[in-house]
């Protein structure tokens, strides 16, 4: 709900604080004015040394709550075997993504057989109608397959993949279009790009992914409309001094957002670092969380198969990784200590993902007429280390 700044006639001012402001901005501190019905009604820059009364956020950052991309279940429930009695637990989830900062998710499907995916699609949509204030959102979902390279598949069955095509398409999504904000394929393949183009028409977010993409054929996806690539360097080529694969041709296509896997196994620090570095407006976390996500650590069934949990990490018995049970926010607190820029680290997890799915605007109007209590406070402790609370 947008307020006009008319109605703010009432209310109290929050000084001092920082916003996740883009890369190469100079690093302002803000205040912001909250009206007496709880939203943030101005957003001002302080003067270089001024003084403001009002709260004083002492240098804390002021954010939207998260976005979760490629988030494929929890507590248990896997989207691709989701069922209408389950509707209960899913609002469990939902309400505990909330608690754990995630303001919306598109819910994830991995490759899987039609019937199923169809039915989830189905049950989604009748938890987004009965969706209530103060629990997580849910977006379009994500397909992640079944339009892969069997060779970059990782953990997903082979039995499920194939060939891309408008009648496979059909087949899985007709009369749930408007329910599906992204779709991860492997652009080389051949009939992809009618695909692409296809999704693209319809307004959906194309990914690649599980692709044996090289640099050049990447580049030419992103000309054709592939907008984001997921789960950076893994299931696709890394990036080397002779073939830079896909992540290197994002360099030259700024509209491709590049999500990342922030727990350091999928990604090791110090690469994690390096993307953000290279693509500072790019980059975006993503949890690739599983159903296991807010349980213990454990074994645990996988459609006919069993993961194992471990330190937040799902692998299957050969020792595929198969994604994790790390929270989105957690991901951010990981970066910010590799990178030292806890700035670039709140951005890529609550920011960038909007802007991924076509918010453009600058984080500050973002913010506007937002209720304080749906954003996040983030600070610093004593020890350097990022934090983050709900405000209100």
């Amino acid at each position: 709900m947008q307020l006009p700044i008319t109605a703010a006639l009432e209310g109290r001012w929050h000084t001092n604080l920082r916003l996740p402001e883009a890369a190469g901005m100079p690093q302002r501190r803000w205040r912001a004015f909250v009206s007496q019905e709880g939203y943030i009604s101005r957003l001002l820059p302080l003067a270089t040394g001024a003084a403001a009364a009002g709260i004083d956020w002492d240098g804390a950052w002021l954010s939207p709550a998260g976005i979760d991309l490629q988030i494929n279940g929890g507590l248990g429930l896997a989207f691709p075997e989701l069922q209408k009695e389950q509707l209960p637990r899913l609002f469990e989830l939902l309400d505990l993504l909330w608690r754990d900062g995630v303001e919306a998710i598109c819910p994830t499907f991995v490759t899987c057989a039609v019937a199923p995916l169809r039915r989830g699609l189905a049950v989604l949509e009748e938890a987004r109608l009965q969706h209530r204030p103060g629990r997580c959102r849910l977006l379009g979902a994500h397909l992640e397959g079944p339009f892969l390279a069997p060779e970059r598949r990782g953990a997903h069955p082979l039995e499920h993949l194939c060939a891309p095509s408008i009648e496979a398409l059909r087949e899985r999504i007709a009369g749930f279009e408007s329910s599906i904000a992204l779709v991860t394929l492997a652009p080389e393949l051949p009939g992809a790009e009618l695909l692409i183009d296809a999704l693209r028409q319809q307004g959906i977010l194309v990914s690649l992914g599980h692709s044996a993409a090289t640099g050049e054929q990447a580049q030419r996806s992103y000309g054709q409309g592939v907008g984001m690539i997921t789960h950076a360097l893994n299931a696709m080529a890394g990036l080397h001094h002779r073939s830079p694969g896909p992540i290197a041709a994002a360099i030259a296509a700024p509209q491709v957002g590049v999500g990342l896997i922030a727990d350091g196994i999928h990604v090791a620090p110090a690469m994690a670092l390096l993307l953000q570095r290279l693509l500072p407006e790019q980059v975006l976390l993503v949890s690739d969380a599983l159903a296991p996500y807010g349980l213990s650590p454990g074994a645990y069934p996988w459609d006919k198969r069993q993961i194992t949990v471990k330190e937040c990490t799902c692998r299957l018995g050969d020792g595929t990784l198969a994604g994790t049970t790390l929270a989105l926010l957690e991901g951010v607190k990981r970066l910010a200590a590799w990178s030292g820029n806890p700035n670039a680290a709140i951005r890529a997890a609550t920011v960038l993902p909007r802007r991924q799915l076509g918010d453009l605007r600058p984080v500050e109007q973002q913010l506007m007429g937002m209720a304080l209590v749906d954003t996040l406070k983030w600070q610093l402790d004593a020890d350097n280390k990022l934090g983050w609370q709900r405000n209100g």
